[in-house]
């Protein structure tokens, strides 16, 4: 395992270990556009009224599914601030702040820290990816972390970033006590196993980041998990995570199969779109999509919506 550097910051966040309990389902939530395509912050609230009810343990800002690139600076604090003031006081609030530059990712996790978020989500930085080896990984996260005022959670995401943080990258970053976990992606479930066993008795906790693997994950060792599937089905998530802490694993086996089509839909085949149309066909208010996003065709919403009602969800 690599040491880590010798720094000032590093050693105050040494000395007053971060401590976040990340165990549950978070949905990254999803971002409403309206007409001109500024946010729709009355259909934000409405989904967070509805939110609130379920046992999720907090929400992603900011996320993948929150169409954070096409947002400005701004977009982002007011989305952090609103989530922050709507949600349930309970509730964490973890909010995406990853930037190419590590001085930008730097300033960006620290005005969200302002604005009311409890831990920093970072995906790499992925531009030059053919740079982007552990090392230069290591030391950009390094950087974060020491000068965060908030915890860092790392997000391996390889089908949007093409970098897929190695196993051995999470375990060395683990030993940072203010780089408290990890969202995996990328499905390999080895890989996720490896991570939770590797990071065993540290402050570090796994999150599945699809509904698609959700039950493997937890069996292998993660502690819950930030699935696109749950804006759309926030209760059903939950119970698979709910059945699963309470050793009713038949129970969280069957729901899992269930998931697997609909979560197909939103994620592999339709992507934000698809999460979007889901969210309306069970009365949400997804909003319209940032383009160059469009809406699904009438035959993709048909074959979305098959998938919801053959597992019982419409």
């Amino acid at each position: 395992t690599r040491r880590l550097r010798n720094s000032s910051s590093y050693e105050r966040f040494f000395s007053a270990t971060s401590s976040l309990d990340l165990s549950g389902i978070y949905p990254p939530i999803i971002t409403p556009f309206d007409e001109k395509f500024n946010i729709n912050f009355d259909k934000l609230s409405f989904n967070l009224n509805v939110w609130n009810s379920t046992s999720f343990k907090g929400y992603v800002v900011l996320g993948s599914t929150g169409e954070f690139p096409f947002l400005s600076e701004k977009n982002k604090i007011d989305l952090v601030k609103h989530v922050k003031k709507e949600s349930e006081p309970h509730k964490i609030i973890i909010a995406g702040t990853g930037c190419e530059s590590t001085t930008e990712t730097i300033d960006l996790t620290n005005k969200m820290a302002d604005a009311g978020a409890a831990a920093a989500l970072v995906v790499s930085p992925f531009f030059y990816k053919g740079r982007m080896t552990d090392d230069l990984l290591y030391d950009h996260y390094i950087k974060v972390a020491d000068s965060s005022k908030i915890p860092i959670i790392l997000y391996s995401v390889p089908a949007n970033t093409g970098i897929d943080l190695s196993a051995t990258l999470a375990a060395s970053l683990a030993d940072h006590s203010n780089i408290i976990g990890m969202k995996d992606s990328g499905g390999d479930i080895s890989k996720i196993g490896f991570i939770c066993h590797k990071t065993k008795g540290k402050n570090f906790q796994v999150l599945a980041g699809s509904a698609g693997f959700l039950y493997p994950a937890l069996c292998v060792g993660c502690v819950g998990g930030v699935l696109a599937l749950a804006n759309a089905l926030g209760s059903a998530t939950c119970q698979l995570y709910e059945n699963f802490i309470s050793g009713k694993h038949e129970e969280a086996r069957e729901l899992q199969l269930r998931l697997i089509g609909p979560n197909l839909a939103v994620t592999k085949w339709f992507g934000i779109p698809g999460v979007k149309a889901a969210m309306d066909m069970l009365n949400y208010q997804s909003g319209l999509c940032h383009p160059p996003l469009k809406s699904l065709t009438a035959q993709e919403l048909s074959k979305l919506k098959n998938e919801f009602v053959i597992n019982g969800f419409l």
